[in-house]
């Protein structure tokens, strides 16, 4: 069994800064992609960033700038440093895992709960 735990989320200012942080546990060799997702009040779920092992990053349009994701292959983590946070920034924040190679399994699209983030004056 996979688990994903985040940690990080809370309330800042708009123009303040958060980091973000997902731990992935099990009995894992080896994660290919992770990635954070958000889902603000009444909207679809979205991607934010994602990391392969191999260090190549993508980030929605949004962030780019603003946002930097990154991984510790050994620890088996993923953050996300969140600067110039805007209002609209405002979402739960997901944690995805893909493709996770265990002992005995490869699981597909496994995710955290979430921790909330709120930007507000």
């Amino acid at each position: 069994q996979v688990q994903l735990v985040e940690s990080g989320g809370g309330l800042v200012q708009p123009g303040g800064s958060l980091r973000l942080s997902c731990a992935a546990s099990g009995s894992i060799f080896s994660i290919y992609a992770m990635a954070w997702y958000r889902q603000a009040p009444g909207k679809q779920r979205e991607l934010v960033a994602a990391i392969t092992s191999g260090g190549s990053t993508n980030y929605a349009d949004s962030v780019k700038g603003r946002f930097t994701i990154s991984r510790d292959n050994a620890k088996n983590t993923v953050h996300l440093q969140m600067n110039s946070l805007k209002p609209e920034d405002t979402a739960v924040y997901y944690c995805n895992a893909d493709q996770v190679q265990t002992l005995l399994h490869r699981f597909f699209e496994v995710w955290g709960r979430g921790t909330a983030v709120t930007v507000s004056s």
